[in-house]
C-alpha cells in the first residue's frame, strides 16, 4: 500500500490517524483536559496541483484534493474505480432529490453593486448554492463523508454488515442534506431537533425514512438540547453525520469544493476577491472556505487571500466574543506565525474562548443560531490572517438583506442563506469595504 497524499490529524493534540481507520471523524482524545480536539484534513500539496478539469460534477473535479480519494489509491482502487463510486452514489441521490451534484454558480451582480454604489472596478460576486442538493451547501459537507464511508466499503476496510446508525442534531438545512444523502447511500439516520421545527421540515425528513427525535430544553442546563442529545447518541455507538467539525473534521473537506469552485470561477474571469463574507452557525462552512482558499493559494492557483469576514446575529454571536478574546492575547500587527502559535494556545485552553450562548437564541436567520461556534478556531484563526473581522448584524439588517438579495437577484434564498449580503451592508456602511473593491458572498439556502 502507497502512503497517501493527505492525513487525517488532531488540530487539538497532533493525533494522526491510521489511513485504513473506516471512522477517523472525532480525536479520540476528546474530551480530556481543555484542549479544542479537532481531526482536520492535511494535504500534501507538495505532492498535489490544483485541478483544472471539466467535469460538472464537483466531487469528481476536485477529487485530486479529497482524503477519500488518496485513500482509495493507497489501496489500489484506481482513477477510473473511484469516478465510478463517485457516479453511483450521485446517482442515487439524484433519484431521491430530483437532482445530483453540480458545479454552482458564480456571478458579479450588477444590481447588488449599483444599490451598494460599487464602481465598475469593484462590485458584488454572488455563489448561489440555493439550487444545490436539498437546497443548500450542506449537502456538500455530508457527500464527502458519505464517498469517505463507500471507500472504505469499497477496499474492504468497513463490512457493510457492521454499518453503525448515523445521527445529526438539525432542523433545517443540515436535517434535510443528512436525510438526502443518507438515504441514497442506504444508511440508517436518527437526527435530533428541537420543539420548534418548521412541520413541513420535519414531514420531508420522515418521507425521507429518517428517525425524527424531539429535544426539549431543561432548565437551567446550557447548550443546545439536540446537539447534547447527538453527543449521548455517539457516546453509544452512532457515527457523526453531521455538519459540526469538532464531531466529524471530514465534513468540512466536501464543503472545501465549494472554496475551490470559487477559486475557479475567479481564475476564469481574471480577478480576485479583497473581501469574503460568510455567515457562520457552527462554523463549518467558514472553516471550509477558508482552508480551501489557503490550499489553493500554496498550490498556485490564488495569488492572494481576500479578507475574510463572518457573520453572526445579536441573538447569538459566540464566534465574535471568541475573536475578541483571541486578539486581546495578539500585540498590533502580528506575524502570521504569531497569530498561529497564539491559536495553538487558545486551543489547549478551549473553555477560556468558547463556550454556549447563554440565552436561547432567536432570530430570523435561525440556521445561524448554534450556541456555539465548534469550528471557531480555524475560523477565528482565518480571520486573523487575513484581517478580516466578525459582524454582528441586527434583525431589522438581516430582514432588509434578505429583501434586497431577492429584488436584486430574482434568487429565492431564505435569511439564513442572506445574511453574509447583511454583513456587506454593514461593511459599506461603515467604509471598511471601499467601492472599487472586489467582495464575494455565499447564498447558501433556498426559502422554503
Amino acid at each position: 500500500m502507497s502512503r497517501p497524499a493527505s492525513v487525517i490529524r488532531c488540530a487539538g493534540c497532533g493525533y494522526q490517524a491510521s489511513p485504513d481507520n473506516p471512522y477517523p471523524f472525532r480525536c479520540p482524545r476528546a474530551g480530556t483536559g481543555d484542549v479544542d480536539h479537532v481531526m482536520a484534513r492535511v494535504l500534501d500539496t507538495a505532492r498535489l496541483s490544483f485541478p483544472d478539469g471539466r467535469e460538472t460534477n464537483p466531487f469528481l473535479r476536485y477529487r485530486g484534493l479529497l482524503h477519500s480519494y488518496h485513500v482509495a489509491l493507497a489501496r489500489d482502487l484506481p482513477d477510473a474505480g473511484y469516478c465510478e463510486l463517485v457516479s453511483a452514489l450521485d446517482g442515487a441521490v439524484a433519484r431521491v432529490d430530483g437532482h445530483g451534484f453540480k458545479i454552482t454558480p458564480l456571478f458579479r451582480s450588477d444590481a447588488l453593486s449599483e444599490a451598494l454604489e460599487f464602481t465598475a472596478g469593484g462590485g458584488v460576486w454572488v455563489k448561489d448554492e440555493t439550487g444545490n442538493v436539498s437546497g443548500s451547501h450542506k449537502g456538500r459537507h455530508l457527500m464527502g463523508v458519505l464517498l469517505h464511508l463507500a471507500v472504505m466499503e469499497r477496499t474492504g476496510l468497513l463490512r457493510p454488515a457492521d454499518r453503525r446508525e448515523l445521527a445529526i442534531s438539525s432542523c433545517g438545512n443540515a436535517a434535510l442534506a443528512a436525510a438526502v444523502a443518507a438515504r441514497a447511500g442506504g444508511w440508517r439516520l436518527t437526527v435530533l431537533v428541537p420543539p420548534d421545527a418548521y412541520p413541513a421540515v420535519v414531514e420531508r425528513l420522515r418521507a425521507l425514512r429518517a428517525n425524527v427525535v424531539v429535544c426539549r430544553r431543561e432548565p437551567g442546563v446550557p447548550g443546545d438540547p439536540a446537539y447534547l442529545r447527538l453527543r449521548e447518541l455517539l457516546g453509544q455507538g452512532a457515527l457523526p453525520f453531521t455538519t459540526q467539525g469538532n464531531e466529524n473534521g471530514l465534513c468540512i473537506e466536501g464543503g472545501e469544493t465549494l472554496g475551490y469552485e470559487l477559486v475557479t470561477g475567479l481564475r476564469e474571469r481574471g480577478g480576485g476577491l479583497d473581501h469574503l463574507i460568510i455567515q457562520v452557525g457552527g462554523g463549518a462552512l467558514a472553516s471550509a472556505c477558508i482552508q480551501a482558499l489557503r490550499e489553493a493559494a500554496d498550490l498556485g492557483a490564488l495569488a492572494r487571500l481576500p479578507r475574510i469576514h463572518t457573520v453572526q446575529t445579536f441573538g447569538a454571536h459566540p464566534l465574535e466574543r471568541a475573536w475578541e478574546l483571541a486578539r486581546a492575547q495578539l500585540p498590533d500587527n502580528p506575524s502570521p506565525d504569531g497569530v498561529r502559535a497564539a491559536m495553538v494556545e487558545a486551543a489547549a485552553h478551549r473553555s477560556l474562548y468558547m463556550w454556549p450562548w447563554e440565552e436561547e437564541p432567536k432570530s430570523v436567520a435561525t440556521g445561524i443560531l448554534d450556541d456555539e461556534t465548534y469550528d471557531w478556531r480555524a475560523v477565528v484563526e482565518g480571520m486573523l490572517l487575513t484581517g478580516g473581522r466578525p459582524l454582528v448584524v441586527s434583525e431589522d439588517l438581516l430582514v432588509e438583506a434578505n429583501q434586497l438579495a431577492a429584488d436584486a437577484t430574482g434568487i429565492a434564498v431564505d435569511p439564513t442563506g442572506s445574511s453574509g449580503l447583511a454583513g456587506l451592508l454593514e461593511l459599506r456602511r461603515t467604509g471598511v469595504a471601499a467601492a472599487g473593491e472586489r467582495v464575494g458572498v455565499l447564498f447558501t439556502g433556498a426559502r422554503r
